[in-house]
C-alpha cells in the first residue's frame, strides 16, 4: 500500500504561483510513476502532469505546458507541482496519483493510489 497526502493548495490571484506537494509513504517511492490530475466542479478529472519513476521523463497537458513543472525528491518521497502564471481556469481540486512502473498515464482509471486532493482557487 502507498499513502499519498497532498498539501500546498490555496487561494491565489491570477498570474500568481503555488507549489503543491504530495508526500508518499508505505512502499518504495522510486518504483512509482507519479501524476497530478485535477477536477473542477461539474467536470471530469483531467490529466495535468506526470513524471516517470526515475524522474527522467515528464509529460504535461497542453493547457499547462510552459506554466507548470512536475518534479520529485526521492529522498523525501515527495512529488511537487510548481504552478506559475495561474489562470482562473486552473481552479480545481488537485490530486496526486501513483502507479507501479516506469511511465505515467493520462487515464485516471489506471491509477491505484490516490491522495485526498487539495483545493486550488485562482481569482481573476
Amino acid at each position: 500500500q502507498v499513502q499519498l497526502v497532498e498539501s500546498g493548495g490555496g487561494l491565489v490571484q491570477a498570474g500568481g504561483s503555488l507549489r503543491l506537494s504530495c508526500a508518499a509513504s508505505g512502499r518504495t517511492f522510486s518504483n512509482y510513476a507519479m501524476t497530478w490530475f485535477r477536477q473542477a466542479p461539474g467536470k471530469e478529472r483531467e490529466f495535468v502532469a506526470a513524471i516517470s519513476s526515475s524522474g527522467g521523463s515528464t509529460a504535461y497537458a497542453d493547457s499547462v505546458k510552459g506554466r507548470f513543472a512536475i518534479s520529485t525528491d526521492n529522498a523525501k518521497n515527495t512529488v511537487y507541482l510548481q504552478m506559475n502564471s495561474l489562470k482562473a481556469e486552473d481552479t480545481a481540486v488537485y490530486y496526486c496519483a501513483g502507479r507501479v512502473g516506469y511511465s505515467g498515464s493520462t487515464k485516471p482509471w489506471e491509477y491505484r493510489y490516490w491522495g485526498q486532493g487539495t483545493q486550488v482557487t485562482v481569482s481573476s
